[in-house]
């Protein structure tokens, strides 16, 4: 890595966050404009991967959850965190949150890095499997010196068996796309409270990176925060 994203992975690292991988942008990226209308020249992506001893996004936000007591803590934390990282680094910072509209992530993601779309709609990492996440971006008006783009090829291409789609109790996940609906009413269930407790039963069947899965507190944050949100959509509590 460049000594500029060194520096940026170093002030990512207390809050458990790396830097994803990043790409200079152009015109059909649609990176937002920059104050002053001016365009981003290059996009520093930032998140967070699973490790065999516990993901460090998870520590770092339990230490300091208290501070924020709204409905999406892990949201306003991201933004205080990387918001500060920011501002110190004269960056602009965007979120996957906070829509709609919302930004292409993972398009982004997949510009940045060699990660690629599995049967679960999750972008899948050859090495981290689906045990990431993209939390923000840094945009920078320079033009940064950045590594070669890493390829891979995806692991679901080989994979015969796709047991990701035949974990799932309720067949939320098919070629047709992922159930929604039929996946929620199921985490209502008695029976959907192994998915709540240790998360998606289809994404624990992936065997790539299978040894970085969520803690069980850390899966039941999600998992709830999951639940919540197609609730809110469908305008109930």
């Amino acid at each position: 890595m460049s000594g500029t994203l060194r520096g940026i992975a170093e002030r990512l690292a207390p809050f458990g966050l790396v830097t994803r991988g990043g790409f200079h942008p152009a015109p059909n990226d649609d990176v937002p404009a920059l104050r002053g209308g001016r365009t981003t020249g290059t996009l520093v992506l930032v998140g967070n991967v699973g490790r065999p001893d516990g993901d460090p996004i998870w520590a770092a936000f339990a230490e300091a959850r208290g501070k924020f007591p709204g409905t999406d803590p892990m949201n306003d934390w991201t933004r205080a965190s990387v918001g500060g990282i920011a501002a110190e680094l004269s960056a602009t910072a965007l979120y996957p949150f906070g829509g709609p509209p919302h930004l292409p992530f993972q398009r982004w993601a997949m510009r940045a890095e060699p990660v690629s779309p599995s049967p679960l709609g999750l972008l899948i990492h050859p090495e981290y499997g689906l045990w990431h996440a993209y939390r923000a971006a840094l945009a920078f008006a320079d033009r940064l010196d950045l590594p070669a783009r890493m390829t891979a090829a995806s692991p679901c291409a080989t994979c015969a068996d796709k047991p990701c789609l035949h974990a799932c109790p309720v067949d939320a996940f098919s070629a047709k796309g992922y159930n929604v609906a039929r996946c929620a009413a199921h985490l209502d269930t008695p029976s959907g409270n192994d998915c709540m407790e240790l998360a998606c039963r289809a994404r624990r069947a992936c065997p790539v990176g299978a040894e970085r899965l969520h803690v069980p507190d850390q899966a039941r944050f999600h998992m709830r925060a999951f639940r919540r949100g197609v609730a809110l959509r469908r305008g109930g509590a």
